[in-house]
């Protein structure tokens, strides 16, 4: 693709979630995801191959209905309250009809669908654009509006995300697939603290991010897409591979990693809203998908597949290549938990 149109794409990729995230209307949140979205299509649909293509119709189709609703909501809030912006006097279906199109555009369960194909269908890069910019603006809107929003729906979305993320993961081989369960997990998470507590959700977020984007380096890198082909970067990448580990326990919340962090503040914060069922079954959930990083490492550090190559050390003999932002976010993933005190409060 051309480089002037890809800044172009990216430019209105980016200012379509900062317009949302900065609107306190509605009609530009609005306007601002659908920014985001028209720019992303092509990106989506650049390698010419019938997945990316699949995967690119179904983001538009799951996030064109989303949008759809979220302006019918619009319409009818102002012909109801003649207010551009939802607030307590909303009635109550069209505040559920908002939570459920959000929900619709960050993955939670049961809308979660369409996020594990899409990922899987589209290049790595991509597929960390769509797991970490683009939850941005619809968690800015859910925050703005937290106060409004039914929390027994809330807390549904958030325990079948939290359970589909963990089960869903269990069974796969695809790298890109298990970092679409997570994101979902990750989700669901930061949905059930999100009426109690909305600044952790933001701190989840942060998190979360700091996690994927160092995890996804790794993998392009390599071009690990399977688990099959990380079992194979030992002998290439032995630091980065150690680092990866590392990213993973962190990912699946081992204390004392900052991956910990959320998780630790979100249970306690449930614990004192008396949620302790929710708050149990969240645990019990991130156990599940503590096991499936766990295998991910034994691929790849544990575990010796055939090779063709008669060098175990292929690193010795290769130029290396220089990457200077993974040692930083692998160091801000794994050892900001003592910051935890400041970071809460």
């Amino acid at each position: 693709m051309n480089p002037i149109t890809l800044t172009i794409i990216y430019l209105t990729t980016f200012k379509g979630r900062l317009i949302t995230t900065l609107s306190t209307n509605l009609p530009p949140m609005w306007v601002g995801l659908e920014m985001s979205l028209l720019a992303i299509i092509p990106l989506l649909a650049n390698k010419k191959s019938p997945r990316s293509t699949e995967a690119a119709t179904k983001y538009f189709l799951t996030q064109a209905t989303a949008s759809m609703i979220i302006l019918l909501v619009i319409i009818l809030n102002y012909k109801q309250s003649g207010m551009w912006t939802l607030q307590q006097q909303t009635n109550n279906m069209l505040l559920n009809m908002m939570l459920i199109s959000l929900a619709m555009k960050l993955g939670l369960a049961p809308f979660h669908y369409w996020l594990p194909e899409v990922t899987q269908g589209i290049p790595l890069h991509i597929g960390l654009i769509l797991l970490t910019w683009q939850k941005i603006a619809p968690l800015s809107i859910l925050y703005q509006f937290y106060q409004l929003l039914n929390p027994t729906i809330t807390t549904i979305l958030a325990i079948s995300s939290v359970f589909v993320g963990a089960w869903g993961g269990l069974n796969q081989t695809q790298t890109r697939k298990i970092m679409a369960y997570s994101s979902i997990a990750h989700m669901g998470w930061m949905t059930a603290i999100l009426p109690y507590n909305p600044n952790l959700t933001l701190l989840n977020l942060t998190i979360y991010i700091l996690l994927t984007v160092p995890m996804f380096n790794y993998i392009m890198t390599n071009s690990a897409t399977t688990i099959n082909t990380l079992s194979l970067a030992w002998n290439k990448t032995p630091m980065i591979l150690t680092m990866a580990s590392i990213i993973l326990l962190s990912l699946g919340g081992l204390p004392p990693l900052t991956g910990f962090l959320p998780k630790w503040a979100i249970i306690s914060e449930l614990l004192k809203n008396n949620c302790s069922t929710l708050s149990t079954l969240m645990a019990i959930m991130a156990l599940l998908s503590l096991f499936f990083y766990t295998r991910l490492i034994y691929s790849m550090s544990l575990t010796t597949f055939p090779t063709n190559n008669n060098s175990k050390m292929i690193s010795h003999h290769q130029n290396p290549k220089h990457n200077f932002i993974l040692p930083t976010l692998t160091v801000l993933s794994t050892l900001t938990l003592p910051l935890s005190s400041q970071l809460i409060t």
